[in-house]
Formats: C-alpha cells, structure tokens, sequence
C-alpha cells in the first residue's frame, strides 16, 4: 500500500512537469493538454478538431520534445496512398549480385505521430491506420512488424472546410480515446501568442520524461482501484446512449440513432483513473468518470435528424446525458431498502 502511495504521489508530480513543460511552449488550450496528457498516460490517441492556427501542431511536436519520444508528422492528401503511411517492400539488389526484397518502413515507424488533417485521406488510406492504432503494429505484404512503445497517434482536423474531405468512419473514430475540441484563444493568451511568435525570443522545451518512465506511469494507472458502484455507473453511461437499452433515457430514445461501443466503457473507466490521480486521489469518484465522459463520448455517439433539428448537438447532449444518469443505480437503492 506504501509502494503505491509513492508510485502515486511520483506520477502527479510527473505530469505536472510535463504539463509545465507544455506550457512555456503552448499558449493556454489548457483543457486541451489536460485531455492529451490524460489519452497519454491511458494508453490511448487522440482527435484534435479546430480550425487553422491554433497550436495543434506545435502541441504534438512539443509532447515528443518533453518526452524524448521519436516524431514523424503525416500531411493527408486525397492522393495519400497506404504505402505512403506503413512502407513497402521492395527489391534491391545485395553485395552478391542476388535480389531480395526489403521493407522500407514508413513514417508509421515513430512514437508520437501526427496525422494532419486525417479526414482529407481517402478511407483506404485512413483504414491503413487501424491496426496501428489498436495493436500497435503494421502487418505488409504478410510480415508482421511491432511498433516502437509507447506509441501514440495526434490526428488533426478542421471542422470548417469540409470541401475534399472524407468523414472518418465509426470505426476508425473508435479507435480514439478522446476527442479534444481547440478552442480559439481569448484576448490576453492571442496577445501572449504574438509576443512569443512575431519577437526575437524563442522557447525551448525542456524535457522532463522518457519513453521508459512514461509506460512505468500508465502502470501506475492500471493499478488505481474503481468501486463496483463507479465502474457500474460508466457503463450505465455508456449503455444510456443506446437507444434500445433499458438505460437509455428519454432524451436518448428522441436524439440517439446510434451510441458508444464498449471502447467508450474502457475509455470512461482509463480515463477515470487517470483524473484520479492527476487529482491526488487513490481511488476513481465519479466526478472522475464525468470529467471524461464530453472527451470520451463526443465522437462515439451519432445523433438522428431530430436531434438537428431541434438544434441539439453531440456536446449539448452529453451534458444532458450526465443530469439524466444518475450516480447511483436506482435499481441498487431499491434493493437496499427493500
């Protein structure tokens, strides 16, 4: 119990430092780096959806930086191929004379990747992403090649120039752990953006973890204890965005034509504990499972005509989804009394 107090308090001094290491290089879009950090030390990728200009870039580039961590960024084009992002194999003639094949990796091969503007690509060459992702190797021209840990995937998309893009499926967003939303910066940080960028002063990342201690850390997350009662009330959560689930509230049967799978359910609980910890507590609350639940959601859940009518989007209705859901189970209070 002692081991873990320490293994705990040394993982929130950890990702302080690495947020406070963000944060010389990153201008505000705190929430955001939160959201990151949180994916991060869960395991999991993440989707950055804003508009041009706002840091999601320099974001990635700097994680890596703080981490020591290889980078390779990825700009989808419609012409991007699947070779373009795995590699291919090709022949080449060796020091006898003899030819062989030989696979050239592609920029797949890294640790911190950043797909810009993913939706861009074509699905074929989005899918060529998917075993990347959820396994965490490449399999091409029937070899199977692992991929350096920890690996972790940044995509970027723009959430207003929709002409020439291909939406990602649901398969290939499930495949995400969170999807974070950029927020334009306010008034004092855009001061502090022009500052930094249009003077002669430049700032450096500090690096404050490696690789190694970064995959000790999601260790430590996997060992935080959930309560039967909060690990029920995320799956509850979950359940209540199917429309044909016994959980599912009103709101959901109106709005929902499809809910969260049960990556969703893992995502709630990852991220619960993560919250926990980066809050100083040892075990997850379930203001722990709410606090994941928009970043978590926001892209598992596909909302119906009605729900665009009425003008009730994915955001909107997970907020109401939260005050419909209660913490405890009403069945479990019933039982309890009876």
């Amino acid at each position: 119990m002692e081991d873990f107090e320490a293994r705990r308090q040394a993982f929130r001094e950890a990702v302080e430092r690495l947020e406070a290491a963000i944060g010389q290089v990153l201008v505000g879009q705190r929430d955001v780096v939160r959201h990151v950090l949180t994916a991060l030390m869960g395991g999991g990728h993440v989707l950055l959806e804003g508009v041009p200009g706002l840091g999601k870039t320099l974001l990635v580039r700097t994680l890596s930086e703080a981490l020591q961590l290889d980078y390779n960024r990825i700009q989808f084009t419609p012409d991007l191929m699947p070779a373009d992002i795995l590699g291919t194999t090709i022949i080449v003639q060796g020091e006898g004379g003899e030819r062989e094949f030989s696979f050239r990796k592609g920029p797949v091969f890294t640790q911190v990747l950043l797909a810009d503007e993913i939706n861009r690509a074509t699905p074929k060459t989005q899918s060529a992403m998917l075993e990347a992702m959820q396994e965490g190797s490449v399999t091409v021209g029937g070899r199977h090649h692992k991929l350096a840990q920890p690996f972790i995937v940044l995509a970027t998309q723009n959430p207003l120039e929709m002409e020439g893009t291909y939406p990602l499926p649901e398969a290939q967003l499930d495949r995400f752990l969170f999807k974070a939303m950029v927020p334009f910066p306010t008034l004092d940080e855009l001061s502090e953006v022009i500052d930094r960028t249009t003077g002669t002063q430049t700032q450096a990342v500090e690096p404050v973890m490696s690789g190694e201690e970064l995959l000790s850390l999601r260790q430590v997350v996997r060992a935080v204890p959930v309560s039967e009662a909060v690990k029920r009330y995320g799956l509850r959560l979950v359940l209540a965005t199917h429309p044909d689930s016994e959980e599912a509230p009103e709101l959901t049967t109106r709005y929902v034509q499809y809910g969260a799978s049960p990556r969703g359910a893992q995502a709630l609980i990852l991220a619960g504990k993560v919250n926990a910890l980066m809050a100083g507590r040892g075990q997850v609350d379930y203001a722990d499972i709410r606090a994941a639940a928009l970043p978590a959601l926001r892209h598992r859940v596909v909302l119906n005509f009605e729900a665009g009518a009425d003008g009730i989007g994915t955001d909107a209705f997970i907020g109401k989804l939260l005050e419909a859901v209660p913490d405890v189970d009403p069945r479990l209070r019933a039982e309890a009394f009876a």
